[in-house]
């Protein structure tokens, strides 16, 4: 489909002339997603749809219990700290944003009166400023009001350097100004498309002024309420170990009406992805299980129980290998993998480019993954408007023996290459769980035929994906050569999503490992049209420049993807979820209920 094309089928759905659903179809047949259609239309001035949650239950309560399982424990109850998926998880049953990301793109009010709109004077022309609107009523658990000056509050403590919030990039280039006691209005510096960012989804939950405000920049670490959480939630907190379990019950005073449904939650944490799926499809004795990072056969097996099911919503998320830009084994200034050394090894784009022809993408999907996990060379996948066609994967031992040859690495009497006295060895890690050790040592066996000695180390997953800054083995210190984990995409716009790689993003020292680019790669390109994509209110042009970005990052194979994965949970057969592909879990969980 042609740009003037799009644009006129976008100006019939602005005059009534398309329905938003005949259009989203539309785009659906030409190889879009609805999210990104969706998307188009808000950004053309088009209305977001009005999202439904089926809901049963005629009053609060009454549910009994809900038993949540992470395999990845809750170690902290602060979202502005909240670097891993499973802590934010934990935050969204007590804190809540002024609006979450449905299953179809659609931003839905939480805190929010509404959502801001062209129509009803929350959104500019020019993309200069938005304003927000709050629902009046609410209270936070102790019983103060939620107003205005919280998420002014917010605003402030997130973009505080000293305070060194993982949601930092979504408030440091914003300013946020008080209206009255129920509405703010967020100020741009420059056009700014995707405004949907800060106050929304993962990174926009509310925490308490009262609570926090003697807390802000250096002292935010001692705050009492980093682990008492007091929100607007559904759910009042009772009792958290961290890296065990969190306990909560009902809020008889929650802000909608009816919800919620059940009298306890509990998310436990530890064991694994398998014991996990087995606890709710075989046994029955968890209500849900998150991130069934878990074979695909187990699955099917374990669903024949009758049980539960699995639960599949399409993502951006990508599980993918990453090269180290910096050196691991050199410390300068005090810090190992500083921007200012270079990989020893992976210096070398014939390596790099051999390493992508050794990691068999096809097999890992077919073997591993199935239905939870497609290959793919992309690392931006969705929407599939941002995905890009000119990339490709390819395994071929064979290539990559004659790359390395032709670059200089000759192999030595133990079958290993060198070059200029370094071995070609590294170290490959990745959290413990069976999908991502199958995966690793179907790499290690194709770079044995290529002459390239890996050693794989594994690593507890709440070790791995801990927000404990102190801890040497995170994967944002990456004190590694090669590591793999699966990144997330929680809102329907790429911006957030590719910030990964801008070079202000990168984790140092200095930010205590909080930047989101740990790869530590760096283009100026990169930096230069991902400023232009931030500001570029066409939505089509903006579109063609993540397909770039994309382009850039992953043709230099430092970052090497493998799977797109789609979020894949296990649910029991009489309870009612609401998912979505661009926000947590729990984000609806005030909506969930189990049937008699």
């Amino acid at each position: 489909m042609e740009e003037p094309e799009l644009r006129s089928l976008i100006a019939d759905v602005k005059d009534g002339r398309l329905s938003r659903r005949a259009f989203v179809q539309q785009m659906i047949a030409v190889g879009l997603t609805a999210p990104m259609a969706g998307m188009m239309l808000s950004q053309s001035g088009v209305a977001m749809a009005a999202t439904a949650f089926p809901y049963k239950p005629t009053k609060a309560g009454g549910g009994g219990a809900l038993k949540l399982l992470y395999w990845q424990a809750v170690t902290l109850l602060n979202p502005h700290f909240a670097i891993g998926t499973k802590d934010q998880e934990g935050c969204r049953i007590f804190y809540e944003p002024l609006a979450g990301w449905d299953r179809e793109g659609n931003l839905v009010p939480v805190l929010a009166a509404e959502i801001p709109s062209k129509e009803n004077g929350g959104l500019t022309e020019d993309g200069l400023s938005v304003i927000w609107k709050l629902k009046q009523g609410v209270k936070w658990h102790d019983g103060a009001p939620f107003t205005a000056d919280d998420v002014v509050f917010n605003w402030e403590y997130a973009r505080m350097p000293e305070t060194a919030a993982v949601s930092i990039g979504s408030y440091k280039d914003v300013k946020v100004e008080k209206i009255d006691d129920f509405t703010i209005r967020a100020i741009f510096a420059k056009p700014t498309p995707f405004w949907a960012d800060a106050f929304v989804g993962q990174y926009g939950m509310m925490i308490p002024k009262h609570l926090f405000a003697d807390y802000i920049g250096g002292k935010s670490r001692d705050a009492p309420a980093n682990l008492k959480p007091v929100g607007t939630g559904p759910y009042l907190f009772v009792d958290f170990k961290p890296g065990d379990i969190v306990r909560a019950k009902l809020n008889p005073d929650y802000h909608v009406p009816n919800r919620p449904h059940f009298d306890t939650l509990e998310i436990k944490g530890g064991g694994d992805a398998v014991s996990a799926a087995r606890a709710v499809l075989q046994t029955g004795e968890y209500d849900y299980a998150w991130n069934m990072q878990v074979e695909d056969e187990i699955l099917t097996k374990l669903e024949s129980a009758g049980k539960g099911k699995v639960n599949i919503v399409e993502t951006g998320a990508i599980e993918f290998i990453m090269l180290n830009v910096t050196d691991p084994a050199m410390e300068v200034d005090g810090e190992r993998a500083s921007v200012k050394t270079k990989h020893p090894l992976f210096g070398d784009p014939a390596v790099r480019q051999a390493i992508s022809l050794l990691i068999d993408r096809s097999s890992i999907e077919k073997f591993i993954y199935g239905r939870t996990g497609s290959a793919t060379a992309n690392f931006l996948n969705s929407p599939e408007r941002v995905r890009s066609k000119n990339t490709k994967f390819e395994f071929n031992i064979e290539k990559a023996n004659q790359i390395l040859e032709a670059a200089g690495w000759k192999k030595g009497p133990d079958g290993i290459r060198a070059k200029d006295g370094k071995s070609l060895k590294f170290v490959y890690q990745t959290s413990i769980n069976a999908p991502r050790q199958k995966t690793q040592a179907i790499v290690k066996q194709a770079c044995q035929k290529a002459g390239i000695d890996v050693e794989l180390k594994s690593v507890v997953a709440s070790v791995f994906f801990s927000s404990d800054t102190a801890n040497p083995d995170t994967y944002p210190h990456f004190y590694c050569d090669a590591q793999m984990y699966n990144t997330t995409m929680f809102q329907p716009d790429p911006q957030v999503f590719m910030n990964q790689y801008v070079s202000w993003q990168v984790a140092s020292k200095e930010n205590k490992w909080q930047g989101r680019n740990v790869s530590r790669w760096q283009s100026k390109e990169y930096d230069e049209i991902y400023h232009q994509a931030e500001q570029e209110l066409d939505a089509v042009k903006r579109a063609a420049m993540y397909i770039k970005l994309n382009e850039l990052v992953v043709g230099d194979n430092y970052i090497q993807p493998v799977v797109r994965r789609p979020k894949v949970t296990a649910v029991s057969s009489n309870l009612t979820t609401h998912f979505s592909g661009w926000d947590n879990d729990l984000w609806q969980i005030a909506n969930w209920y189990r049937d008699a």
